[in-house]
């Protein structure tokens, strides 16, 4: 019985070890599977590339869990003022017009991982299996298998994809997806300002394609370069003090001085949506059900909230003795996600194509709306709420409820 399980969480990464958490403490036996752990973390040393803009509703997620506390324990920065602009329109969102604290926080990924597979081991229903790669996925209605690359062989009654955008899982359960490709890149840096600590997030749109800066702790921002490919790798071969220069030269004064670059990659702009999340005997979270444009930060929040759905969805389940795998109780967590999902989706692509359009008649458009919203101040918080995730919708550990006990 030692490798039967309730729950096979396939990928341990910031929304599968999530879920595993989420799951912690519940009368479910549950496994997650992670090819390996990343580096362990230490104060001095360098900002990673990857960083996410962690919603209220995902911190909230995290600390109702027990996590959060591995992440200010480590490296994170609140910001409590977003800025959009665009020529003559912005609009500017402050923590305290919806009597937050902080409309977010800028962390970065490994922090978040290495926060959420601590307190995982804290659990004695949960074991997580690293290194285990999977050689082999057996999807079955009725449970599936999984077969390590050790030979092992794990069961499950349900099995959880949480592998990322080219999900094996996804691919195993025979679920299809649509999509298509953006015509741009994203070239991300790492650098160092002249700026001390600061707590703003900003966006600005320009005819080439959106700039936008996170702030990290101490005097250290990230930045986003949205480009077509062509520019996106020009700008990548140019030494650290060239593209220093062209970045003060064509990202806005408010920016400031950058004194060093530390870091710099580029990816491809994607967007895929799961055709469904479900099947009977196995279920889709964050990346594996959907990957979004990453214009709002979105992509790991929605992540999160798919982790905080399915196990409200599953403990409920099980303390009604129901069958967690059986596609009645499982259409109850498709339910609470998919539409919000595609909702979010569908408004970052409506603001991708608007604002990313250089048609007259557009952009008079574009720059009415921030000026209107910037007046609107009761419509400007129901937008703040909802994006920063905040309200009665939300599952019960994005609103701070304990799912067990």
């Amino acid at each position: 019985m030692k490798d039967q399980y309730d729950v096979l969480i396939v990928g341990g990464g910031m929304v599968g070890a999530a879920l595993g958490c989420s799951l912690g403490g519940s009368r479910l036996r549950v496994a997650v599977l992670e090819d390996a752990l990343p580096l362990t973390f230490a104060p001095d040393q360098p900002h990673d590339l990857r960083v996410s803009a962690i919603s209220i509703a995902s911190a909230s997620v995290l600390k109702t869990v027990g996590a959060w506390s591995g992440v200010t324990s480590r490296r994170f920065c609140p910001f409590r003022r977003m800025r959009v602009w665009e020529a003559a329109g912005d609009v500017e969102f402050r923590s305290e017009d919806i009597n937050e604290p902080a409309l977010g926080y800028i962390v970065e990924n490994r922090v978040i991982q290495l926060a959420v597979l601590d307190r995982l081991r804290d659990f004695a229903n949960v074991d997580l299996l690293c290194p285990a790669r999977a050689r082999e996925i057996e999807y079955s209605a009725e449970g599936s298998k999984v077969e390590l690359d050790d030979g092992r062989i794990l069961k499950g009654r349900l099995l959880v994809a949480a592998d990322g955008g080219y999900s094996r899982v996804r691919h195993a359960a025979g679920i299809g997806v649509s999509g298509w490709d953006y015509e741009q890149q994203a070239l991300v840096l790492t650098v160092e300002t002249a700026y001390g600590q600061q707590d703003i997030t900003w966006q600005r749109f320009t005819p080439a394609g959106p700039q936008a800066f996170l702030p990290l702790d101490g005097p250290h921002g990230s930045l986003v370069w949205y480009n077509t490919p062509s520019e996106v790798k020009r700008l990548k071969s140019l030494s650290d003090d060239v593209l220093r220069r062209e970045l003060l030269d064509s990202f806005p004064a408010i920016l400031g001085e950058i004194k060093r670059i530390t870091a710099r990659a580029s990816f491809p702009l994607k967007r895929q949506h799961a055709l469904n999340y479900v099947k009977e005997g196995v279920a889709l979270i964050g990346d594996a059900a959907h990957m979004i444009h990453p214009l709002a930060g979105q992509g790991v929040n929605i992540g999160i909230l798919d982790a905080a759905a399915l196990a409200q969805t599953l403990i409920g389940a099980e303390r009604n003795r129901q069958n967690i795998g059986s596609l009645k109780v499982l259409q109850g967590y498709e339910r609470m996600r998919r539409r919000n999902n595609l909702l979010m989706m569908t408004t970052v692509d409506l603001f991708y194509q608007v604002f990313g359009n250089a048609h007259p008649p557009l952009k008079l458009v574009r720059n009415l709306g921030l000026g209107v919203a910037e007046r609107l101040k009761p419509a400007k918080r129901i937008v703040m709420r909802y994006a920063m995730g905040v309200g009665d919708w939300l599952p019960k550990l994005a609103r701070g409820e304990a799912l067990i006990g």
